[in-house]
Parts: C-alpha cells; sequence; structure tokens
C-alpha cells in the first residue's frame, strides 16, 4: 500500500495537463493611427499622451480634487474593487482543489441493551465506546483539471483587476468632461448676463426715442425681443448647471450638491501637439483589451478543464485513530485502527456530457478570441475618431473666434448706422443676435477642444494610474 501511495502521488507530480496551452491571437494593428497630426513613421520609444498622470494633464487644482475624491467614493469604482475581492475568494476556492481534506473527529456513546434481546444474557448490560479519528481524501490532479481551473480563476481575477482600472479611466475622463461643461455654462452664463444688461440698457434708449418720435413703437418691440430672448437663455443655463452639479455629485458619491469652481475655461490647459504614441502600444496601456485578453485565458483555460473529464479520476483515501470501550483504554497500543485505499473511476457512457461540454468551452474560447480582437479594433477606432475630433475642433474654434470678432464689429457698425438713421432697428436686431449667438459659439468650440483632449486621452489608455 506505501509502495502504491508513493507512486501515485509522483505520478500526480509528474502528470500531464491537458487542454491547449495559453497563446496571444495574431491581431493585425497599423503602424500609425489614422487621423493622427504627424504622417511620418513614429519612433519605435515615442511616448504618449496617456503615459502622464491626470494630475499632470489635467492642471485645474480644484479638478484635481474632485477627481482625487471621486476615485476614493465613486459607486461604480467601489462596485469594481468589491469584484476584485470576489475574483480573489474564488480562486482561493478553485485552488483548494488542488490538495487533500483533512478531517478529524472524535465521538463517545453509552448504549443499554436489555436481556431480552440477547439470549442467554442474564442481566441487561452497557456497552460504551469511545473513539478519536482522522481522515484524508485526495482527488490526484493528474490529468491537470485543478490546475487548469485554477489558471482560469487567476485569470479572471487579473480580468477583474482591470476592469477596475477600466472604470477609473472612464471616471477620470467623465469627471474631466462633465466639469469642463459646468465651466463652460458658467462662462455662457457671464455672457448672456453682461448681454442681457446691454439690451436692456438699448430698450431703455429706444424707449426714450420712441417718446421722443425719433423712431416708433416696433423698434422697442424688437429691442424687447433681444431683452427677452437673453433672459430666457440664462434661465435655462441655470437650469443646465444645476443638473450638471447634480452629475458630478453622484459621480464623486455624494447626493446632489453644490461643486466648487476652479479656473475658468478660457484657463484650462489646451494641449497644442498631442503625441500618441504607438498602437503596438495600445494592446498593453488600455486597461478594457488587457481585461478582454485575461477572459480569453480564462475561456482557454476551461477547455483543459472539460477535457479532463475524458480521463479516469484517481483518488486516495485513509483513515486512522483510536477506538475503545473504556476511555483509559482509549490511548493504547491495542485501540489503534486504520484503513488506506485508493480509487479509479471512468465515465463509461453520460450522453455525450463530456463531448458537449468540450464543445462548449471551445465555443466560449473562440467568442473570447473575436471579443478580444473586437475590442483592439473598436480602440484603434476610438482613438482616430479623437485624434481627429481634436484637430478638427481646434480648427473650429479658431474661426469661431474670428466668426466672433466679425460678428462684433457688425454689431457696433449697425449701432453707429442706426443711431445715425442710416438702418432701421431691424438690422441692429439681426447683427446683436449673430453676435450673441457667435460668442455662445466661441464658448462651445473651446469646450469642444477640451472634450476632444479629453477623449483622446482616454482613448489611448489614459486615466487609470492610482
Amino acid at each position: 500500500m506505501r509502495a502504491l501511495v508513493i507512486l501515485l502521488i509522483s505520478g500526480a507530480a509528474a502528470g500531464c495537463t491537458v487542454g491547449p496551452d495559453y497563446k496571444r491571437p495574431m491581431v493585425t494593428v497599423p503602424d500609425t493611427y489614422r487621423g493622427a497630426a504627424a504622417p511620418e513613421p513614429i519612433a519605435p520609444d515615442a511616448v504618449s499622451i496617456a503615459d502622464q498622470a491626470w494630475w499632470d494633464l489635467f492642471q485645474d487644482e480644484q479638478l484635481q480634487e474632485l477627481i482625487r475624491t471621486a476615485l476614493l467614493q465613486n459607486f461604480d469604482l467601489r462596485i469594481a474593487a468589491t469584484r476584485i475581492l470576489q475574483a480573489q475568494a474564488q480562486l482561493g476556492i478553485t485552488r483548494a482543489d488542488q490538495f487533500p481534506t483533512v478531517d478529524a473527529g472524535a465521538g463517545a456513546s453509552r448504549t443499554r441493551v436489555p436481556k431480552v434481546t440477547v439470549p442467554f444474557a442474564l442481566d441487561p448490560f452497557q456497552i460504551n465506546d469511545f473513539q478519536l479519528t482522522a481522515s484524508v481524501a485526495w482527488e490526484l490532479d493528474f490529468w491537470g483539471k485543478f490546475r487548469r481551473a485554477t489558471e482560469a480563476a487567476r485569470a479572471n481575477l487579473l480580468a477583474s483587476e482591470w476592469g477596475r482600472r477600466a472604470v477609473a479611466t472612464s471616471l477620470v475622463s467623465q469627471m474631466a468632461s462633465a466639469y469642463f461643461e459646468l465651466r463652460a455654462f458658467d462662462l455662457q452664463v457671464d455672457i448672456a448676463t453682461r448681454t442681457l444688461a446691454s439690451r436692456r440698457e438699448s430698450l431703455r434708449l429706444t424707449e426714450v426715442r420712441a417718446s421722443g418720435g425719433a423712431t416708433s413703437l416696433v423698434d422697442v418691440r424688437q429691442a424687447e425681443q433681444l431683452v427677452f430672448n437673453a433672459a430666457a437663455t440664462i434661465s435655462d443655463l441655470e437650469r443646465l448647471i444645476a443638473q450638471q452639479e447634480n452629475f458630478i455629485s453622484v459621480l464623486l458619491g455624494r447626493n446632489p450638491s453644490d461643486v466648487p469652481r476652479g479656473a475658468s475655461l478660457e484657463q484650462q490647459v489646451h494641449v497644442p501637439d498631442v503625441p500618441v504614441g504607438l498602437p503596438s502600444a495600445l494592446l498593453e496601456r488600455r486597461p478594457d483589451i488587457r481585461q478582454a485578453e485575461q477572459l480569453l485565458v480564462a475561456a482557454n483555460a476551461n477547455i483543459g478543464v472539460a477535457k479532463a473529464a475524458y480521463f479516469p479520476q484517481i483518488s486516495l483515501t485513509g483513515m486512522g485513530g483510536v477506538q475503545s470501550e473504556a476511555l483509559s483504554a482509549l490511548f493504547s497500543s491495542a485501540a489503534g485502527l486504520w484503513s488506506a485505499g485508493a480509487g479509479l473511476t471512468q465515465s463509461i457512457f453520460n450522453a455525450g456530457r463530456t463531448r458537449s461540454r468540450v464543445a462548449l468551452s471551445k465555443a466560449q474560447q473562440e467568442e473570447a478570441v473575436l471579443a478580444y480582437q473586437q475590442t483592439i479594433q473598436q480602440s484603434l477606432r476610438e482613438v482616430s475618431d479623437a485624434l481627429v475630433g481634436y484637430r478638427k475642433d481646434r480648427e473650429s474654434r479658431e474661426h469661431q473666434v474670428r466668426l466672433n470678432r466679425a460678428a462684433t464689429d457688425a454689431r457696433r457698425l449697425a449701432d453707429i448706422r442706426y443711431r445715425g438713421g442710416a438702418a432701421s432697428y431691424l438690422e441692429v436686431l439681426d447683427s446683436d443676435t449673430r453676435m450673441f449667438s457667435a460668442e455662445l459659439g466661441v464658448t462651445q468650440a473651446e469646450l469642444n477642444e477640451l472634450l476632444s483632449l479629453v477623449q483622446v486621452y482616454r482613448a489611448l489608455g489614459g486615466g487609470w494610474q492610482p
């Protein structure tokens, strides 16, 4: 028996592991990103903006404080952290299957036997029984079933860790975008408030001219339209500000409340050139790609778990202890007992269950391969979209600034012509409306450029640094 046990344990230690070993699938990655500003090839050691920590890219101290608070309190991120704990526990459960289980037991009993149940017994008698036992059971991992299951559980743990980093990346970009939008609404309120004050003064002057007979009541009504339009714009912007503050509060893991401000929208840093690095580095930097790959590793290992069912299960059992009718003799040599055994179980017929499980695990692995490749392709698209968006939004902002200058000058000239009697108030109305729209357009263009920068940073895989 001792020789058999040693032989089986040695065989288990040198046992094979069925199922395929993981190899990263071949993926087609371009040499450069479509939409990148520089057409020439990128150097192998080129850095990316995503290599910067988020606190270096977003230099508004108040925004940095909001991001730090969100990374500590946001519920989505905390939920992702609990998934890591779950995966760690599951790994411990799965890994324990590789080792033997040891149980210990103790018992004591006294039984009274009546004389009528035992022939020739003169009197009833009692039987005492005291015992201490220990048992060992071990299913040998000869075919690597438990090792493959542990490999899959470890990959799922890594996937959950990369999933948390993906949530952190999304959270940083969401907070930065929401903050920039809030500051854009604040700036638009300032513009609308200045415009409202200017229009009210224009309305007062028009009313004075109308009372003196220099103009008609139509001009007064048109001036009132400008005032009411600016007032309505302020009300709508104040609604957007309150709703945006509520959204930021939820990102912070708080109840809806006021949000402190830092630098204005015009003071936010605009990056003139965005280094992108090599597209191949995206496979290592983007947390969602790393997460998809670990899920593929787990699916690949599960094929081995399913294939191991084709082979016999080998198990060892053993039990030892002491048993005696008298407690004083429980630890004597005569009270010792033991047993040992080895078993082998082979499935003969299960109606194709094992074959179907192998087919299922292979299909799941193929799905994971496609999901991994799709994630890479989607990531490349997001980077390209973000790069094109940032470049074009920057150009749009420059054009919008020129448009605002032209609209402001046109408004000044229209007012001069109206006061000189060379134009009707309708021309002033039209030029004032265009100027107001152009001022708001500049703010929107600045916001779009900042949002595109955030999108570039996120698409390249930045923002998950602790």
